[in-house]
């Protein structure tokens, strides 16, 4: 279980993971010590996955989001894991979820243009053996990045 004070300390490295254990400390007015260790026990404990910085994709030239409905034709464990491998393999999948309604799966992209979009969707997932069925949709704006999940 976690109390208030781990909520905080949660909140604050969702905020800005670089934060020594002095100044959690100073956040939570606890010594730099205690901060540490409940960072610590934090990451054992698997409440805090790992961190990563959050990368601009168009500095990198990665001008196209898009998120794509995937239908697969035919469901059991063998083609959960062959298109599982598929998605892993692929760099311009950043995220992907199993849905429930008509798609199977939501994949989250980012390419370098419609072009390269174009060859994941017909060259890549369509032409996979086990996808029925793909539905794109570009993303014009994105207004609000991916939060910090509620504490």
């Amino acid at each position: 279980m976690i109390d208030q004070t781990d909520t905080k300390l949660l909140a604050a490295l969702q905020q800005n993971a670089h934060l020594t254990a002095q100044e959690l400390g100073e956040h939570l007015n606890l010594s730099a010590s205690q901060a540490g260790r409940r960072r610590q026990r934090l990451e054992a404990e698997g409440y805090i996955l790992g961190y990563a910085a959050r990368l601009d994709p168009n500095k990198l030239g990665l001008a196209v989001q898009g998120f794509v409905q995937v239908q697969l034709a035919s469901h059991g464990p063998e083609q959960s894991r062959t298109f599982a491998r598929l998605i892993e393999t692929r760099p311009e999948i950043t995220s992907a979820w199993t849905m429930t309604g008509e798609a199977d799966y939501l994949l989250r992209v980012y390419c370098q243009d419609l072009h390269e979009l174009n060859t994941l969707l017909h060259e890549i997932l369509l032409s996979h053996q086990i996808v029925a069925r793909v539905h794109s949709q570009i993303v014009m704006a994105q207004l609000k990045r991916d939060a910090p999940l509620p504490t």
